[in-house]
């Protein structure tokens, strides 16, 4: 009888931890992370050399906002190709510089997830501010050759 009830309460506690084991598991597998690394210092005369060192981790490469690490965003990044067409057909490149120059207030990123380009440009130029310039200039111009037609 003992045995029995040995077994008993061996077989529901196991089967007790492995219910509680694949709660704490489903509720991580859904939290993803992003990894946060030192920018790396590109070309600035290659504004798409740049775009797929800086933007396609989370806007993709075509700039759609389907990127391996738009996932792991609070809020899913925008589809930078459509830029032009949210303006009338007009891109709103002084917009855009204005955001990779100083960042936005939006809450598009949720908490600013995305950096502040500007402010990362002058720490790989030591602070060179024409290259920081030419650097968003042509990273601009790269965004206005994605948009759709």
């Amino acid at each position: 009888m003992r045995r029995i009830i040995l077994l008993v309460v061996t077989l529901a506690l196991s089967l007790g931890l492995a219910a509680w084991s694949q709660e704490q598991t489903a509720g991580t597998e859904q939290e993803k992370t992003i990894k946060k690394v030192p920018i790396k210092d590109t070309a600035a005369h290659s504004g798409k050399k740049m775009y797929m060192e800086y933007c396609a981790a989370c806007h993709g490469k075509q700039g759609k906002g389907d990127g391996p690490a738009a996932s792991g965003l609070k809020v899913p990044p925008p589809d930078l190709s459509m830029l032009a067409k949210r303006n009338d057909g007009k891109y709103p490149a002084d917009h855009v510089t204005a955001v990779l120059r100083f960042g936005t207030e939006a809450p598009a990123h949720g908490t600013i997830q995305m950096p502040i380009w500007g402010r990362l440009f002058w720490s790989v130029t030591s602070g060179d501010r024409t290259i920081v310039a030419q650097r968003i200039y042509n990273l601009n111009r790269y965004l206005e050759s994605l948009q759709s037609k």
